[in-house]
C-alpha cells in the first residue's frame, strides 16, 4: 500500500478551521490545549477526542482523513472536525502513531 502525502494546504486549512472553531466556541469549556485539536469520532454516534496536531502530519493520519473528506467532507454541524470511522480503529491508529 502505498503511502500519498496529502497537501500541505490541507493541513494549513485544518490548523486555520481550529483557531476559526476556537473563537466560534469561546462560550464552551477550554478543554483544548494549545497544540491539539478537537475531533468528533464515529459512524452513527459521534464521540469527541482531542488529539495533537502532530497527528495531522502522519500519512497513516492523513490517510484517514482523506477517506473521511471524500465520504463527508470537512463541514459539519457539530462544530468540529468529523472523521467517521470506528471508535476502535481510531484508538488503534492513535495508540500506533503515539507510540512511533
Amino acid at each position: 500500500m502505498g503511502l500519498m502525502r496529502v497537501p500541505s494546504s490541507l493541513i494549513s486549512n485544518i490548523k486555520s478551521y481550529r483557531r476559526l472553531n476556537s473563537v466560534r466556541t469561546s462560550k464552551y469549556k477550554r478543554d483544548v490545549p494549545k497544540g491539539h485539536l478537537a475531533v468528533y469520532i464515529g459512524e452513527n454516534h459521534k464521540r469527541r477526542f482531542v488529539i495533537p496536531i502532530s497527528l495531522l502530519e502522519h500519512p497513516l493520519f492523513q490517510d484517514m482523513l482523506r477517506k473521511s473528506e471524500e465520504e463527508f467532507g470537512f463541514d459539519h454541524p457539530m462544530g468540529g472536525l468529523t472523521i467517521s470511522c470506528q471508535e476502535d480503529v481510531f484508538f488503534q491508529l492513535t495508540t500506533i502513531l503515539h507510540s512511533l
